[in-house]
């Protein structure tokens, strides 16, 4: 299965926001990451439908849309209209998380779910089936430039468990404090998809930066 790198758009240079999605472009990145959190889930606001549907009409790669916010399921259809491939919604913020997931491969979008750092892995078991990808958190979500929390190679060991007994083509992606100097541990652990914010776009050479990830990715076991 293929190592993907993911950059978080949330770190990038807003007043530079067409040339840091071109260097995406042109870089070996896969996917671009999408964070959208609305002040109540998560204790910060980052952005909405028109800076979604803007960075879509720049991005060559699929935007993989990752909602922190509460009641996903009233902003699906718009999301996907904003041009999401891929959106992933919070096992904490669904109480009918089967409906949410459903609706979402209706829309014609990969399904994903993410699981906080508190969040044990095993909640997942009865959905796990359903999903193409698994989010698993490795900072508190609301706020670039965290700490990774170590915790997070157990999770991907249990995740990796799950998918292995219900969905061998799952997709499990970490977002959260990810740099050159883990990645290649992250990807041996079980990962398939790595989200990077403030390693990438805080470099002076991100392009290399997001090389340098997709190396650890061609070299992990």
């Amino acid at each position: 299965m293929n190592h993907l790198i993911a950059p978080s758009i949330l770190a990038a240079d807003f007043g530079n926001l067409q040339r840091d999605i071109e260097m995406v472009n042109q870089s070996q990145a896969d996917w671009l990451h999408v964070d959208i959190m609305d002040g109540m889930f998560v204790p910060n606001i980052s952005f909405g439908f028109p800076v979604v549907t803007t960075v879509n009409k720049h991005a060559k790669k699929p935007l993989d849309v990752h909602l922190m916010i509460v009641e996903p399921d009233r902003y699906l259809q718009r999301f996907k209209e904003a041009g999401a491939s891929n959106i992933t919604v919070h096992y904490e913020a669904c109480p009918n998380l089967n409906r949410t997931v459903q609706v979402i491969k209706e829309l014609g979008c990969t399904a994903g779910v993410a699981l906080n750092p508190h969040t044990p892995v095993e909640l997942l078991e009865d959905i796990v089936g359903y999903l193409d990808l698994v989010l698993i958190m490795s900072v508190n979500p609301g706020f670039g430039g965290q700490h990774f929390i170590e915790n997070t190679y157990k999770k991907l060991s249990d995740i990796k468990k799950l998918a292995s007994q219900y969905n061998p083509q799952l997709l499990i992606e970490v977002d959260g404090g990810i740099d050159e100097m883990n990645a290649g541990a992250l990807f041996n652990a079980g990962a398939n998809v790595l989200v990077a914010g403030n390693s990438v776009f805080s470099s002076q050479d991100p392009a290399s930066v997001i090389s340098n990830l997709k190396q650890a990715g061609r070299s992990a076991g």
